[in-house]
C-alpha cells in the first residue's frame, strides 16, 4: 500500500471542486489517480467515466503507465478512467460538432508542418519576431488568425491553435452539448492546470457547469506565459469554482533522498540555503565551443557509465540546452566522433517540420511513379520542405530557395519545350539526377530498410538540397519497430508488391501520432531544449548553456544562455521557473555545466 502523506489524504476524502498544489515530484498526479480510482469505484453510473487531461502526450503517457502500475486502483475502477490529452478531447468535440459553428462536415487537422506552409507567404512579409514593434506584430498575428479561420471554414483544415477556441464556442453555444459532456464526465482532472490559456479557460469554464472539476497545479512552474498562459489563472479558478484547496509542497517522491528539490525552490527564491545539495552537481568549461562541448560529451559519458553500473533498468539521462538551435547543434556532435571519442547513440526533441516534410519527400519517392507528372509533384513537395521546415519563424533564405526551385523549373519547362538542353548550371539538372536515382532503387518490402534506402540515394546525390533532406529525415522517429506507421508501410506492400500511397500513410501516421497517448517514456540519452523537458522524468539530467564571444578582452554576444544576455538587468522570474523545471526533472541526479569566467547568474 502507498504510504499517503496527511495532505494527500485530505484530498481522498474532499467532494466537489478540488485545487492540488505542489512541486515537481510533490505526488499531484499519484494522488490524482487514486482519487479518481475512489470516484470509479462509489460515484460513478453506468457508462460514466472519468476524464483525466494533461497539454503532453509524453505526460499522458507517464499518466497511463503510473495507472496500470498501482495496485490500489482495482482493473474495473481503471476501465472507467479516460486518460487524454487537451488537444484530441478539442478535436472529438470540434469533429463531433464543428458544423453548429459553419464548419464543413468533413474536416481534417492542420499539421504543424502544414500550418507553417500555409502560412509562410504571411510570415514572409515580416521581419524576425524579435525585431517586430508591438503593432506590427499584432498585425501579423491578425493575419495569421484571419488565414488560420479561412482555412477551417473553407477548407476545413483545422490546426491546433483554433482547438479550444472552437471548443469553447461549440460549448457556451449548446447547454445540450454541455449536459452530454457531463453526462459521460461528471468528473474532470485537469494536470498542469496553471499553463491555461484564456481559450482553454474558456472550456473549463463550460466543463464546470456540469462536471466536477479536479484540478493539478504548480504556481511555480508556470512557462508558457510567452503564449498565453496568465499568472492569476488559480485566482480565476478560485473565484469561479470555489475549490477545497490542498498544498502539497512539502512532499517529494521523484527525488527523495536528494536536494534537487530544494535547490530549484531555491534557483526560484534567488536564495541558497547551503553550499552544497545532495544530487547537484555545477560545473564549469572555457568559453570556446571545441573545449565547451568537449566538456559536455564527457560528462554524457560519465552519466550515462553511472546509470549503467546502477543496473537500473530503461535508464534515462536528458542533456537540457535553453534553445532550439542548440538542441540540434549537439546533436550533430554526438553523432560524430571527436579524436577518441566515439558518438553517442541518442534521441533528439526537435522542431519537427522539416523532418516531417522531408519524410514527405521520402514516403513520395517509395511510391510506383508515373514519370511525366510525377516529377513536378517532387519538386513541390521540395519547395513545401523549404517553405514550411522554419514552423512558425519561416527563413527568408528559405522562401527565397523555395522560389528559385519554382523558378528554376518552369525555366526547364520552356527550354525543353523548345527541344533545347537544360543549362548546366540549372539547379533542376542535379535535382532530376537524384530523383532518377532515387526511383531506381529496387525495393525489398522490409520498410526500414527501402527508407534507409531512399535516403541514402538523397544523400549520396549531387543535389545541395536533397542532402539537407536527407540531413532532416534522420530527426524522425516513426519507423521505429512497432510504430504504425512501419505497420502501415508493411501492409501496403503485403497487399500490392508496393508502397502505393506511401505519401498519404505518411501523412495519416503523423496526425495518429499527434494523438497518441501510448507514448514510451524515453530512455537512454535524450537532447531536448529546456521548454520541452516540462512535464516528462529522468534518472540524470544534464543542464548545459552557451557561453560569451569576445572582442577585445569584452563580452560582444551572449547568445544561448539560461537568462538571455545572461544579464541581471531584467525581470529574471520566467528564467527562474524555466531552470527550476529543468533541474527538477531529475530523479537522482542534476548536473549544470555553465561558462567558467561568466558563470549563469542565477548561480552566483
Amino acid at each position: 500500500m502507498l504510504d499517503l502523506s496527511k495532505e494527500q489524504k485530505r484530498v481522498m476524502k474532499a467532494d466537489g471542486n478540488l485545487l492540488v498544489l505542489g512541486g515537481p515530484g510533490s505526488g499531484k498526479t499519484t494522488v490524482a489517480i487514486l482519487k479518481a480510482g475512489k470516484l470509479s469505484a462509489e460515484a460513478l453510473q453506468p457508462s460514466q467515466k472519468i476524464i483525466f487531461l494533461s497539454f503532453a502526450r509524453p505526460t499522458v503517457a507517464r499518466i497511463i503507465e503510473a495507472l496500470d502500475e498501482t495496485e490500489e486502483v482495482g482493473k474495473d475502477e481503471k476501465r472507467f478512467i479516460e486518460i487524454d490529452t487537451y488537444h484530441a478531447f478539442f478535436w472529438r468535440l470540434i469533429r463531433s460538432h464543428g458544423y453548429l459553428l459553419g464548419l464543413p462536415r468533413n474536416l481534417s487537422l492542420l499539421t504543424p508542418a502544414a500550418e507553417a506552409i500555409a502560412l509562410s507567404s504571411i510570415r514572409n512579409d515580416y521581419d524576425r519576431e524579435s525585431k517586430l514593434t508591438e503593432a506590427v506584430r499584432k498585425e501579423k498575428t491578425a493575419r495569421e488568425l484571419v488565414e488560420r479561420n479561412r482555412l477551417a471554414r473553407d477548407e476545413g483544415k483545422v490546426c491546433f491553435d483554433l482547438f479550444a477556441d472552437l471548443t469553447g464556442q461549440i460549448m457556451h453555444g449548446s447547454e445540450k452539448i454541455r449536459k452530454l459532456i457531463g453526462e459521460a464526465y461528471p468528473f474532470v482532472i485537469l494536470d498542469e492546470f496553471q499553463d491555461t490559456d484564456a481559450d482553454q479557460w474558456s472550456v473549463v469554464k463550460a466543463l464546470g457547469q456540469e462536471s466536477k472539476i479536479i484540478a493539478l497545479a504548480d504556481p511555480e512552474q508556470r512557462i508558457y506565459e510567452f503564449i498565453g498562459a496568465e499568472p492569476e489563472r488559480l485566482d480565476h479558478y478560485k473565484e469561479t469554482f470555489k475549490p477545497s484547496e490542498f498544498d502539497l509542497a512539502d512532499d517529494n517522491f521523484r527525488s527523495g533522498g536528494t536536494h534537487i528539490a530544494q535547490f530549484g525552490n531555491d534557483i526560484l527564491k534567488g536564495k541558497f540555503h547551503s553550499k552544497s545539495y545532495d544530487g547537484i552537481t555545477v560545473l564549469t568549461f572555457p568559453a570556446n565551443q571545441n573545449q565547451a562541448y568537449a566538456a559536455l560529451k564527457g560528462q554524457v559519458f560519465q552519466a550515462r557509465k553511472r546509470l549503467i553500473d546502477g543496473e537500473l533498468k530503461d535508464w534515462s539521462l536528458a542533456v537540457l540546452v535553453p534553445t532550439k538551435k542548440m538542441t540540434r547543434a549537439f546533436s550533430d556532435y554526438l553523432r560524430s566522433e571527436q579524436g577518441k571519442m566515439p558518438a553517442i547513440q541518442h534521441s533528439a526533441f526537435i522542431d519537427v517540420e522539416a523532418a516531417v516534410l522531408a519524410a514527405e519527400i521520402i514516403a513520395f519517392l517509395l511510391q510506383p511513379k508515373a514519370p511525366k507528372a510525377d516529377f513536378s509533384q517532387f519538386v513541390q513537395l521540395v519547395r513545401n520542405f523549404y517553405e514550411g521546415r522554419g514552423g512558425d519563424t519561416p527563413s527568408k533564405t528559405h522562401i527565397a530557395e523555395s522560389m528559385r526551385i519554382s523558378a528554376a523549373l518552369k525555366k526547364a519547362r520552356e527550354v525543353r519545350a523548345k527541344n533545347k538542353s537544360i543549362h548546366k548550371s540549372s539547379l533542376i539538372l542535379p535535382m532530376l539526377k537524384t530523383y532518377r536515382a532515387a526511383c531506381a532503387v529496387e525495393l525489398t518490402g522490409d520498410p526500414d530498410a527501402d527508407w534507409l534506402a531512399i535516403r541514402k540515394q538523397l544523400d549520396d546525390g549531387t543535389c545541395k538540397r536533397l542532402k539537407e533532406v536527407a540531413v532532416e529525415s534522420r530527426n524522425l522517429r516513426l519507423l521505429d519497430r512497432g510504430t504504425q506507421l512501419r505497420a502501415a508501410l508493411s501492409e501496403s506492400w503485403r497487399a500490392s508488391l508496393s508502397y502505393a500511397e506511401a505519401l498519404e500513410i505518411v501523412r495519416r501516421a503523423f496526425v495518429q501520432e499527434h494523438f497518441a497517448s501510448a507514448w514510451r517514456p524515453e530512455t537512454g540519452v535524450v537532447v531536448m531544449n529546456m521548454h520541452k523537458a516540462k512535464g516528462k522524468q529522468f534518472d540524470e539530467v544534464i543542464i548545459f548553456e552557451g557561453w560569451p564571444r569576445y572582442a577585445k578582452g569584452k563580452i560582444v554576444s551572449n547568445p544561448g544562455r539560461i537568462v538571455r544576455g545572461n544579464s541581471m538587468d531584467q525581470d529574471l522570474g520566467q528564467a527562474r521557473q524555466n531552470f527550476r523545471v529543468s533541474i527538477t526533472r531529475a530523479k537522482i541526479r542534476t548536473t549544470i555545466l555553465t561558462p567558467k569566467n561568466d558563470p549563469c547568474v542565477l548561480l552566483k
